[in-house]
């Protein structure tokens, strides 16, 4: 361990959980060192003993990254209070989480890990790493609901980023996003007068859904871990492109 590391990136390093879920852990009071409770920015040093909900938090073992092909109404969180969250559904032997979202009403390819640092580099918008999904709507798609939804459409208070987009049936697309706003896709659509009927990611980076099917999961290959490797490696650099 680095001196002075901040507790967010140890309990990340760790695998335990994102940098972000980390904080949502400390500021809920409950990450402990060495008996006292933590705050929000605080850092350690080798030789702490740091627990969450009382138990102790070490390295973990090797690093896991699955695909899972998500059915619809599975939660991706983590909160057990969610009956239907994705982390008891998948049941893995050891602790993982969602690598991003992909809401209760869609399905396709979710990745879950337990690298916190990836998830952080994965995440971070502006390191523009691709995500596709096949969608459905409720009318006949024209030219005009092509070229809007490319060049960008109002969203939460922002202009979504350019994007690839395809038509490949008289109401279905296919849609690349370099971004990943909250409930995204169907956003842009409600604005345009759409109706989201059908979403499935099939596409993260590197990694395809394939033939995997509804509700199971697989590791990735090491080819498929070095690639992602590879793509998020100079992600801490990177200035954002907006």
């Amino acid at each position: 361990m680095d001196e002075n590391m901040r507790i967010n990136k140890f309990l990340s390093e760790c695998g335990f959980c994102s940098r972000r879920e980390a904080d949502r852990l400390l500021e809920a009071g409950k990450v402990t060192v060495d008996g006292e409770t933590a705050s929000v920015g605080s850092k350690i040093v080798p030789g702490q003993e740091v627990k969450v909900d009382g138990v102790l938090v070490t390295k973990k073992d090797r690093p896991v990254i699955i695909a899972v092909n998500k059915p619809k109404g599975i939660v991706c969180t983590t909160a057990k209070k969610e009956k239907n969250n994705i982390v008891d559904f998948i049941d893995y032997k050891s602790r993982i989480y969602p690598v991003g979202r992909l809401d209760k009403s869609s399905e396709g390819l979710l990745l879950m890990t337990n690298m916190g640092d990836l998830v952080n580099k994965i995440m971070r918008a502006r390191n523009y790493h691709e995500k596709e999904y096949l969608v459905s709507v409720d009318k006949d798609i024209t030219e005009d609901f092509l070229k809007r939804m490319s060049e960008g459409v109002p969203v939460l208070d922002t202009i979504t980023r350019p994007c690839e987009i395809e038509k490949i049936g008289r109401r279905k697309f296919r849609i690349i996003l370099t971004q990943g706003l909250n409930r995204q896709i169907r956003r842009m659509c409600e604005n345009l007068g759409y109706r989201v009927v059908y979403l499935k990611r099939t596409r993260i980076m590197n990694i395809h859904l394939g033939d995997l099917k509804t509700g199971e999961y697989r590791e990735l290959t090491k080819q498929e871990i070095d690639e992602i490797m590879k793509q998020t490696a100079d992600d801490d650099g990177q200035k954002d492109k907006n």
